[in-house]
């Protein structure tokens, strides 16, 4: 039976891998997310019914555990098919502190049945021609190297479960960009706090199974054969309870004063944390299936953490540290300062230029999320076509509100994948572009980012959309963007104003080109 779990175990990190895989390509992304869940349903269904322990007893209590798997699977359904996709980032959050908690929980009940039990040894050792043990200690088996990972898995999945529910209300309202003076020094003495305590902890149960000849008996030159009997003390429990609170206030702080267009990077890295303390679980149940989705996990969210900070040009102690984004962002950069008038265009006006046009970059945002106006704006793209203009999408890898946003929210409305343009690709086309219609973008299309070193985002890589002859943005006001800076392309010359929710602008726009 444990050769069968081996192979289901087997079978199951090769779908992790090859769901991985397919979540590259939209086209592949739903079949990827079916075969990752089935692998993982092929380990449940296997741990269930054939894991045995070291007595060769099954897994007990299934009745709770398939209790559970309902509960949380009628749960987890239902919010994800009733979820907009402008809330998609906040439920992505959300589940990855539930992943995070997972694996904190793991830890403490595996900490608990460790510390309350009554370890008893026997000592057989026998020292010949001796008086004593030569002032030697005798030191008992303990696998601290458990005990580590138990830690690690609880001081990593609190944080994780700390921060993405932060990550959550920041992204959806609930909760504001908070700051206060000297929060990073703070910040990194918790930190210390932790992991000092951490090693206290590991120091402590150690010493407890180190004992010395007085804990044994002597009688001639031979060691009485004793029992020792070892039960962890109070103070072990408490101090592992005060890690787990430390952790999840230090959760709370690390988010709390990030916040605008760092939010993606936030989120990746967020992810990788849930999966290293997945993996510390699988690590903890010898369980090959969990530690491979761990890793996997984990190594995908760093990766993605690495290219989302490269993309912004940032390192990530800078996201981590600088604030970007946050209640400092205006603060810091000279958003007060005097841009001009802007010029509006009227939708009549803006439907002859789109007509007429040979070459449409369209820049989608956060903006086309929120007002769900992907489907208006896939149909806007077909009928330009019929008219003979080439219609290209320009894709900033931090547009919207974690990696990815809007390469999902376009594949929904079956924008074909190849007309999707990455950054490099996009800025190499707008020179001979005649008209870029930015829908709801902001900060990623903020000239500021080149050319202002007072502006928070300077040095952030930019779509450079005013190389294009015309450029119209629709939004809703004059309103500054998610990372609260001002955006001086709406104030230059080649730019115009369409105001108006974006998916009742696309709408007026199509009938405004079929009317032409």
């Amino acid at each position: 039976m444990d050769s069968v779990l081996i192979i289901i175990y087997i079978l199951s990190s090769v779908s992790f891998i090859i769901g991985l895989k397919m979540l590259s390509h939209p086209e592949t992304a739903r079949k990827g997310n079916l075969v990752s869940a089935a692998g993982m349903g092929l380990a449940i269904i296997g741990t269930m019914f054939m894991y045995q322990n070291e007595d060769g007893i099954l897994l007990q209590n299934r009745g709770w555990i398939l209790a559970g798997l309902a509960v949380g699977g009628v749960i987890g359904w239902m919010s994800a098919k009733k979820v907009q996709m402008t809330a998609m980032p906040e439920m992505v959050s959300l589940f990855n502190g539930m992943g995070g908690a997972c694996a904190a929980l793991i830890s403490i009940a595996e900490f608990n049945h460790f510390a309350s039990t009554d370890f008893t040894f026997q000592i057989h050792e026998a020292y010949q021609n001796a008086d004593s043990i030569d002032e030697a200690f005798l030191v008992l088996p303990v696998q601290i190297g458990i005990m580590v990972t138990v830690l690690l898995g609880l001081i990593i999945g609190s944080v994780s479960f700390a921060g993405s529910v932060v990550a959550w209300g920041k992204l959806n309202g609930r909760i504001k960009d908070k700051m206060f003076k000297g929060q990073h020094i703070v910040n990194l003495s918790l930190l210390g706090m932790i992991l000092f305590l951490g090693a206290l902890l590991l120091y402590n149960i150690y010493s407890q199974f180190v004992v010395s000849q007085s804990d044994i008996g002597m009688l001639g030159p031979l060691t009485i054969f004793n029992k020792i009997h070892i039960k962890l003390p109070v103070s072990v429990f408490v101090q592992f309870y005060i890690i787990l609170l430390l952790s999840l206030a230090y959760g709370v702080l690390f988010v709390l004063p990030i916040g605008g267009a760092d939010m993606p990077v936030v989120i990746s890295l967020l992810n990788s944390f849930t999966g290293v303390a997945a993996a510390c679980g699988g690590f903890l149940y010898q369980n090959n299936a969990m530690l491979t989705g761990g890793i996997l996990v984990g190594a995908a969210g760093t990766l993605l953490t690495i290219l989302m900070c490269k993309a912004m040009n940032r390192s990530l102690k800078n996201v981590l540290i600088g604030a970007f984004g946050g209640s400092t962002a205006v603060a810091a950069g000279g958003g007060t300062k005097e841009q001009g008038a802007f010029k509006e265009i009227s939708l009549s006006d803006a439907g002859v230029v789109l007509g007429y046009a040979n070459k449409v970059m369209i820049v989608p945002g956060y903006g086309l999320a929120v007002a769900q106006a992907q489907h208006a704006c896939h149909e806007l793209e077909k009928l330009l076509e019929e008219r003979g203009v080439e219609v290209k999408y320009a894709i900033h890898p931090v547009a919207g509100r974690m990696p990815g946003h809007m390469n999902v929210l376009l594949a929904e409305s079956d924008v074909p994948y190849d007309k999707l343009q990455e950054m490099e690709q996009a800025n190499e086309e707008f020179p001979t572009t005649d008209v870029v219609l930015i829908l709801g973008a902001n900060d990623v299309v903020n000239p500021a980012a080149k050319s202002d070193p007072a502006s928070p985002i300077y040095g952030m890589p930019i779509l450079d959309v005013e190389l294009a002859k015309n450029v119209i943005v629709n939004k809703r006001s004059m309103k500054p963007g998610y990372a609260g800076i001002e955006n001086d392309l709406f104030f230059r010359p080649k730019t115009s104003m369409l105001f108006g929710d974006a998916k009742k602008v696309l709408q007026d726009l199509i009938a405004e080109i079929k009317s032409i």
